[in-house]
């Protein structure tokens, strides 16, 4: 039997498998993306039932296979329970968690998505700051983790260029601690639609959820 390996992570969806079973993707510290199989985690009595649900933020033990891994257990940090009975903020929950699948890979460093989708989280569980800004200030920081965003001055105030610059360049814990007005808002928004649709190379179904509702 292969040994047991500890990574840190979020679990980014679950689905069931079979009768009993689940297959989670989790987005790791350690090894980045990666899929793992929790063998009757649907039962009534199983140690998994709550571990195995999106959301679910903790240390995770796993066996490794050939593609894939097998969950034995998980000491959660944080269930985010919470979330699942607020609107629309929820819906921002799982595009969050769905963004930062688009992104992940397998065999990477998960460190800084990882942390930015728990401060994320967080920020919206507190409502503070809003639920708009919350989004477009993950949205831009995932995408520069990813080399995938350059501000062009040439497209936005200078007022607005420099919240882009501040996202891009601040520390993680210090992201979600400012607040900007309406007319910024606006105009971030419109930026980073630009950028996302230019970018992405497919929908991202649970965007289309999201914005029925806001």
């Amino acid at each position: 039997m292969r040994e047991t390996v500890s990574m840190t992570g979020m679990v980014l969806s679950s689905m069931p498998i079979g009768e009993y079973d689940k297959r989670l993707v989790i987005l790791t510290r350690e090894e980045g993306k990666i899929t793992a199989f929790a063998r009757g985690a649907r039962r009534p009595k199983s140690s998994l039932l709550a571990a195995s649900n999106p959301f679910v933020t903790g240390t995770f033990s796993l066996i490794p296979g050939r593609d894939s891994y097998s969950l034995v257990q998980a000491q959660v940090r944080d269930y985010f329970t919470e979330l699942s009975a607020m609107l629309p903020g929820v819906y921002y929950g799982f595009y969050f968690l769905e963004f930062a699948s688009y992104y992940g890979r397998e065999g990477i460093d998960g460190t800084d998505t990882l942390n930015l989708l728990y401060l994320a989280l967080k920020a919206l569980v507190h409502e503070q700051p809003d639920a708009r800004l919350v989004r477009r200030i993950y949205e831009l920081r995932l995408m520069v983790i990813n080399g995938e965003y350059a501000p062009d001055p040439a497209k936005m105030t200078q007022r607005t260029l420099n919240i882009c610059r501040y996202i891009m360049e601040a520390p993680l814990t210090k992201l979600f601690q400012f607040t900007v007005d309406e007319t910024v808002l606006a105009e971030l928004e419109k930026v980073l639609d630009r950028h996302r649709t230019r970018v992405l190379d497919r929908r991202i179904k649970s965007l289309e959820i999201l914005e029925r509702f806001v």
